[in-house]
């Protein structure tokens, strides 16, 4: 047995009594298909984080935890684990309750940006700590800091201050929010053992659990275009992570929803960002406006908050002006001009039709060599980079008509960019979209 000082992200830290384990020993046990043991998660978790098991030991586990998974009381202990390694965030002190919703990711899914603001209008508080892109999904702080002078690093007390003026954030986590996580994301991320839903459903219920909200509410993407492209898992998957919440005392629902086709008009940081402003002015493409209304509707009967309907604080400008004033508290100008592209290139439809099927992957791919985003982490991305999409599954479109406009800083970008829309899109005289309904499945406590 052995004493060390463990990392409970509390004030002031704790004596703790744990056992002293080898780091094979708990690789061969999951190896094995056997329940890891309380105990061991947290040591194993904690002693990472300390570098005390070494990166190939952590591979060698996640591994293992990929091929032969974990029971449910196995992935609580190793979410709860991955918290204590860090702080947890409070904000009793806020007049409003606390309410905040996470999106699995993919392509043109800018709702965070346009929801904050309208749920905020509805009388909840957004406390949304978000991440930059990689490979084909958008990052929701590289598409805000297309806005100039808006900052995403801030304090917890500049935090607390903006959503006590503003009744929402968008910014970046703290380096002290459950700092076991961002070591095991990025292994993951170059062992092949991403999919694993154990270590998905804690990377994510782990840091939203920490920043302190009293209710969550999951966007689990699947189609073409999503990190679970089969609904079966994304629901598996949701389910995970609403059991999660419910564990740690949040109030968590999940909704399963499409991502085979982009969602709106845009991909892009700037791109999407405009489009955004098109909500909360009152317009914006269909599919945008109905899934940031029933993401504020889940947000706001989760968090028990009984204000303005979300379509009239859209409709009377309340979630634009909170929009504003969170936009202002963060440094930035609401009314700067976006940045555009140096150059662009329009794809025209090659037939006459009814547009059935649109790769949500290939758009996202496209827009990522356009400069839209990155292959790696650090990777700079071009603000104005990105497409521009002028009909969608379901319209009806001419041959020569425009279908893509594609956007970027530099002009070599647009041969690999056109080279991976190929087959994008298909049209069809006469033919039927074929899409996934926009909501899949609702999971609830």
């Amino acid at each position: 047995m052995i004493y060390y000082r463990g990392h409970l992200g509390q004030k002031k830290l704790k004596n703790v009594l744990i056992e002293n384990f080898a780091a094979v020993e708990i690789i061969a046990a999951k190896r094995d298909s056997l329940v890891l043991t309380d105990l061991q998660i947290d040591w194993v978790v904690d002693a990472y984080t300390r570098g005390v098991v070494a990166d190939e030991q952590m591979s060698a586990l996640a591994m293992a935890i990929l091929l032969n998974g974990m029971n449910s009381h196995e992935i609580s202990r190793w979410t709860n684990a991955m918290i204590n390694s860090g702080e947890r965030m409070n904000w009793s002190m806020l007049d409003r309750p606390t309410v905040d919703k996470h999106s699995t990711g993919g392509v043109g899914d800018k709702i965070t940006l346009p929801l904050a603001p309208l749920v905020a209008a509805c009388g909840g508080a957004v406390p949304q700590l978000s991440g930059r892109g990689l490979g084909h999904t958008g990052g929701t702080l590289d598409k805000m800091e297309s806005i100039k002078g808006w900052r995403a690093s801030l304090t917890n007390d500049e935090m607390l201050k903006v959503l006590q003026e503003t009744g929402a954030v968008i910014c970046a986590a703290g380096a002290g929010l459950a700092p076991a996580d961002k070591k095991l994301y990025a292994l993951r991320d170059v062992t092949a053992t991403v999919e694993a839903i154990p270590l998905i459903a804690s990377s994510i219920m782990s840091k939203k659990i920490a920043e302190g909200t009293s209710a969550l509410v999951l966007d689990v993407k699947t189609g073409s275009g999503a990190f679970m492209s089969d609904p079966k898992k994304a629901g598996e998957l949701a389910r995970v992570m609403v059991q999660l919440g419910k564990d740690a005392g949040v109030t968590t629902r999940a909704l399963v929803t499409a991502m085979d086709v982009p969602l709106g008009l845009t991909a892009g940081n700037a791109l999407e960002v405009a489009e955004s402003v098109e909500v909360l002015a009152g317009g914006g493409p269909h599919d945008v406006v109905e899934l940031t209304l029933i993401l504020a509707r889940e947000m706001i009967d989760a968090a028990g908050i009984r204000g303005k309907d979300p379509e009239t604080a859209l409709k009377d400008g309340s979630a634009m002006d909170h929009w504003r004033r969170m936009i202002i508290a963060q440094g930035g100008n609401p009314e700067a001009t976006l940045p555009v592209a140096k150059e662009s290139h329009t794809v025209v439809a090659a037939s006459t039709g009814t547009i059935t099927t649109m790769d949500a992957m290939k758009v996202g791919v496209s827009a990522w060599r356009l400069g839209a985003g990155r292959s790696k982490q650090g990777e700079t991305v071009q603000a104005g980079a990105g497409i521009t999409m002028h009909a969608k599954p379901g319209d009806v479109i001419k041959a020569g008509d425009p279908l893509f406009t594609l956007f970027t800083d530099e002009s070599p970008r647009f041969e690999r960019a056109l080279q991976v829309l190929e087959g994008a899109v298909t049209i069809i005289e006469g033919g039927v979209a074929q899409q996934l309904p926009l909501v899949i499945e609702r999971i609830v406590q």
